[in-house]
């Protein structure tokens, strides 16, 4: 397979859509969670997304294929919460590597099925690294500011083991996404840095922060600038933004990134602001016009979708950047 460095200085590449935004569709109950290997399970298993890499495998492929199908070249594993410190709302921290692992096979599964129907467009599969549901940065007592729910170490051990699962699974790609505390994402970053030693080898890394309001910050309290600065110690693929914020929210925090960085430049938005269901309303013609500055601008590399978007979404952007040039890499030099 060519090297994706390669193809990235050709073409802007596409990532896929929202898995959860995808799943929705099927409407799974909690017997559909639970399948019969975990039909005895005695916690509540509904909303597990990840765990139906396991309970319903062909779900989960099936939304990979129609991602490829509407364009992408990457798709994300189903693998958002997959470590021990997400899972333990669940129960089950013990599934974790088995998790990772099969949802990396599924989606190198597909995305080999495409890449043989299309040699000249191969298909990457990146391994999801959310950011937990813990904070490293912040006390979540307001009475006590300086406890902290979860340590660098923890969090170390955790992003571990998810990523030789993810490894080993197939990805060739690892995706540390949706931070907003960076301290997290350094231990995810240390943790991959640790593994790439240990098994002498080298994986492609891609970062994307979430600024998560209006303030321009992540919710740990950084700039676009100063969180690039942070994680710019280690050899990335791409640095960008997802989440929180729909497209052209995001146009300012891109260029500053950008203007700064020789790295690769990813961006994947909601479709728009959620309404007051929590439901995202953008249609890929409204999203796609939006996205259509960062290409006008030359700002990213890398574009796909985050909360709301569809196979539709992807489609209408992934027509849209074909006209348009990446951006160059290679000639910002960015010094503090």
């Amino acid at each position: 397979m060519r090297d994706i460095q390669d193809i990235l200085k050709e073409r802007i590449l596409i990532l896929d859509g929202a898995m959860g935004t995808m799943l929705q569709r099927y409407k799974f109950q909690e017997a559909d969670f639970r399948g019969e290997r975990f039909k005895d399970w005695e916690h509540p298993l509904q909303g597990n997304n990840d765990l139906l890499s396991l309970t319903q495998p062909e779900a989960i492929a099936a939304v990979h294929a129609k991602y490829f199908e509407a364009g992408a070249d990457i798709v994300e594993t189903n693998t958002f919460s997959g470590t021990t410190i997400a899972m333990a709302d669940y129960h089950m921290e013990s599934l974790v590597y088995e998790l990772n692992y099969e949802s990396a096979r599924i989606a190198r599964e597909v995305a080999d099925e495409f890449t043989a129907k299309e040699p000249d467009k191969p298909r990457f599969v990146a391994g999801s690294i959310g950011p937990t549901n813990k904070t490293a940065s912040m006390s979540p007592d307001v009475n006590d500011p300086g406890y902290r729910a979860i340590s660098f170490d923890e969090l170390r051990i955790a992003y571990k083991q998810q990523v030789e699962a993810l490894l080993d699974g197939g990805s060739d790609i690892l995706l540390v996404e949706t931070i907003f505390d960076t301290l997290n994402a350094k231990a995810a970053l240390f943790a991959i840095e640790e593994v790439k030693e240990e098994r002498q080898m080298n994986v492609p890394i891609m970062v994307s922060g979430t600024i998560t309001d209006a303030s321009g910050r992540t919710l740990s309290g950084q700039t676009a600038e100063a969180f690039l600065i942070s994680i710019s110690h280690i050899p990335i693929l791409s640095v960008g933004f997802n989440c929180a914020l729909g497209a052209s929210q995001l146009v300012p925090h891109l260029e500053v990134l950008s203007n700064r960085t020789d790295y690769a430049v990813s961006a994947h938005p909601n479709a728009g602001l959620p309404n007051a269901f929590g439901e995202y309303d953008e249609t890929p013609e409204q999203m796609a016009a939006q996205i259509k500055e960062y290409v006008e601008k030359g700002l990213v590399n890398i574009v796909g979708g985050c909360c709301g978007t569809t196979p539709d979404h992807i489609s209408e952007i992934a027509a849209l950047v074909k006209a348009y040039r990446p951006r160059v890499l290679g000639e910002k030099h960015f010094s503090i």
